[in-house]
């Protein structure tokens, strides 16, 4: 850590990994799988109590309404739980956002529940890497910057539906991310230290095919097949992959007894982008598939759906961003590598406001989204110090434009 300054060694001093595990372990307790109305609550009081400790005001914001099509080709609302919003030095006119998400993958029922050990610096839980523990960090790195008379202000953004999406956050996102100088946001980094670099946009859909139901026996050919309408467009769009742009048709539901031609299926797909180009491109070829499949099958499909994560191109205040954070990992001898990912997060969100973004500032782990997921616990407080020097630089230094 030759590189800090004497000042910076001062305020990276106090940090301490044992409160930030503690609170990690405390909270990847909870569940707050994105449906789990009443965890999702439960984990915002216990965020509100604890960001609570730094100056500005904690709200928690209603989510916005969200649909989705239902099982019956209906839509139908969707529950959220709130988000949480902390404004520091709202006056100031020089402004950060950090983001990060409550929810996690790992709904009620789901059998991964409790924390383990793997090994002195390994644990195994839900949710520690993907975000408890970077929630944690991020808060003890905001405490030590606090320490450092601070004139930089910032918005602390942790929603409750990144995981599906952040479509009922989308809006409190770009209000919040406007204007801003940079923005962090806490996604796991790899175990090896690399960190997201470009990622490409993002959509979700569903196709609902109607048809004309008929008996399967007695007169098949009055009716309109929608599954076999559905499966067509599966395939027609499965064959639009081209690189930079996967689809991913994920599943089918619907149908009908088998003696009855069914008159309704829902084909739900994902789409990824690599660029605005390759959105437009893509969009084109959904209309064109769908225009293709309704014609040949005589069924009627409506698409609900649309890129809700735009792409994330890597822009020159992004670049200036991360010299910045990878000039604060070496001069604290912490590893960090920068590497394109097909992921997606908030970053993407917050990169079309044209704000530069930091999105893989979290703990290190991987395995994440599944029962293997793990968080190594020693950079809990490596990343807080991360964070708190990150801060203090762009407070005395700023970036290049």
């Amino acid at each position: 850590m030759s590189g800090l300054t004497g000042a910076e060694a001062d305020l990276l001093a106090p940090v301490e990994r044992a409160p930030i595990l503690d609170r990690t372990l405390e909270w990847a307790a909870i569940n707050s799988g994105t449906g789990n109305l009443d965890g999702l609550a439960a984990m915002a009081g216990r965020l509100a109590q604890a960001f609570a400790q730094l100056p500005g005001e904690v709200r928690l914001v209603d989510p916005a309404p969200v649909e989705k099509v239902d099982a019956k080709g209906q839509l139908r609302e969707l529950g959220h739980g709130r988000h949480l919003v902390l404004s520091v030095r709202p006056e100031a006119e020089r402004r950060v956002i950090l983001t990060g998400h409550m929810d996690t993958v790992y709904a009620r029922e789901h059998p991964f529940q409790t924390s383990a050990w793997l090994d002195d610096d390994t644990l195994n839980g839900p949710g520690t890497a993907d975000m408890k523990g970077g929630l944690s960090l991020m808060l003890a790195g905001l405490a030590a910057y606090e320490r450092s008379a601070p004139s930089l202000g910032y918005d602390v953004l942790i929603n409750s539906d990144e995981e599906t999406g952040s479509l009922s956050s989308a809006a409190l996102i770009a209000d919040l991310a406007r204007g801003k100088l940079a923005a962090l946001t806490y996604e796991p980094g790899l175990p090896d230290g690399s960190m997201a670099r470009a990622r490409p946009g993002s959509g979700n859909y569903a196709a609902v095919a109607t048809g004309r139901s008929a008996h399967a026996g007695r007169n098949p050919q009055d009716g309109r097949n929608a599954l076999v309408a559905a499966s067509d467009l599966a395939m027609r769009l499965a064959a639009g992959v081209q690189d930079g742009l996967t689809i991913n048709p994920a599943r089918i539901e619907g149908g009908a007894p088998n003696n009855t031609v069914p008159d309704l299926a829902i084909l739900h797909f994902n789409l990824r982008p690599r660029t605005p180009e390759l959105a437009e491109v893509a969009r084109a070829l959904v209309d064109a598939a769908v225009a293709q499949v309704s014609a040949a099958h005589d069924v009627h499909i409506h698409v609900h759906g649309h890129v809700s994560r735009p792409p994330k191109p890597i822009t020159p205040k992004t670049e200036a961003l991360f010299g910045l954070v990878s000039k604060a990992a070496a001069d604290l001898g912490q590893s960090m590598r920068w590497q394109d990912t097909g992921g997606v997060c908030d970053g993407n969100n917050i990169a079309a406001c044209g704000v530069p973004v930091l999105d893989t500032m979290g703990a290190l782990g991987g395995s994440i989204h599944s029962p293997q997921e793990f968080m190594i616990a020693s950079s809990l407080d490596a990343r807080a110090r991360l964070t708190a020097l990150v801060m203090h630089r762009l407070d005395k230094e700023g970036i290049a434009a």
